[in-house]
């Protein structure tokens, strides 16, 4: 092999629990090519990621030529491909010199994960959305204020003078999730369709009584038993319940801050409608891959 040199070209990887996404970028953060495929952490071994990875890149590879690949994303947890660490919070967000670099058995790649960072008390995590934090504040630089990241464990970040200060973890998805697939009220909300008039009216109450939340869920079941409501109505409702909630928690520790909604528009456009019915105003930073747009501002300088 001739001497090997840096290829000019990289790969941006967010790897999550379910899901692989990759992009081929050119040097200006350009993307020339993307990828993305169900094969998360949730189905790998340590010792398989470099194989699934060369699976899905090794068209954009070349013997004579070193790419770099930069990950965030659950690959660097404890159960990923290689423990990426976690910055401390109060903390800047990470950048590419503290990312970890992986030993790889393909001499075509350099592959660095990012670390995620870490709450003391109370205890929290996160990996992954402080890659979408870096991309929102290379933008808006001088925010000062909330960043809600909704997703299957929906993020409240705190941050001020670009740093993160303090950050509060909700399974609001996941539960979610859980309620409709198996619990008994998978019997009255399966299906599909959404009544956005419930789902505002079960935000307010659920965020007017939040300790009332598990009787609220049950009282969907009932609903659907005594009234035979559909559950195109039910399932918005269940949806608000929870969001409900969160929202209430959040608005009793942080309701003086600006917030904004950073992730894609489906989930965002819910927790907007429910922040507002509750007369909070809230922005929106809608992008279709906000971790994309986080690792190129760390790769290459640029938003």
């Amino acid at each position: 092999m001739t001497e090997t040199v840096m290829n000019p070209n990289w790969i941006a990887v967010d790897w999550g629990t379910t899901n692989l996404r990759i992009w081929h970028c050119d040097q200006a953060g350009n993307v020339l090519d993307e990828t993305k495929v169900q094969a998360g952490m949730g189905t790998l071994t340590a010792s398989e990621y470099e194989g699934v990875l060369i699976s899905h890149i090794d068209h954009h590879l070349s013997d004579d030529v070193i790419t770099e690949v930069l990950v965030c994303g659950m690959a660097g947890a404890r159960q990923g491909w290689q423990d990426a660490g976690y910055l401390t919070a109060p903390c800047d967000t990470p950048a590419l010199n503290q990312a970890v670099t992986v030993h790889t058995a393909d001499p075509r790649i350099m592959v660095r994960i990012l670390p995620g960072i870490k709450q003391p008390e109370p205890a929290d995590v996160m990996r992954g959305e402080e890659t979408q934090i870096v991309g929102f504040l290379k933008q808006t630089t001088d925010y000062n204020g909330l960043i809600c990241l909704p997703g299957t464990h929906s993020k409240w970040v705190h941050v001020q003078n670009g740093q993160v200060v303090e950050f509060q973890t909700f399974m609001t998805g996941e539960v979610y999730d859980l309620l409709s697939r198996s619990s008994v009220l998978k019997h009255s909300v399966s299906g599909d369709g959404f009544s956005q008039f419930d789902f505002v009216d079960a935000v307010k109450s659920a965020f007017e009584n939040p300790a009332d939340a598990s009787s609220q869920l049950f009282r969907l079941r009932a609903q659907h038993l005594v009234h035979d409501t559909g559950a195109t109505i039910l399932r918005a409702r269940l949806s608000g319940i929870l969001i409900g909630q969160e929202v209430a928690a959040m608005q009793r520790q942080w309701n003086h801050l600006p917030i904004t909604l950073i992730g894609e528009e489906a989930l965002c456009s819910l927790y907007k409608s429910a922040l507002e019915a509750v007369g909070t105003s809230v922005d929106l930073n809608l992008s279709a891959a906000p971790t994309l747009r986080g690792l190129i501002a760390i790769r290459t300088g640029k938003g």
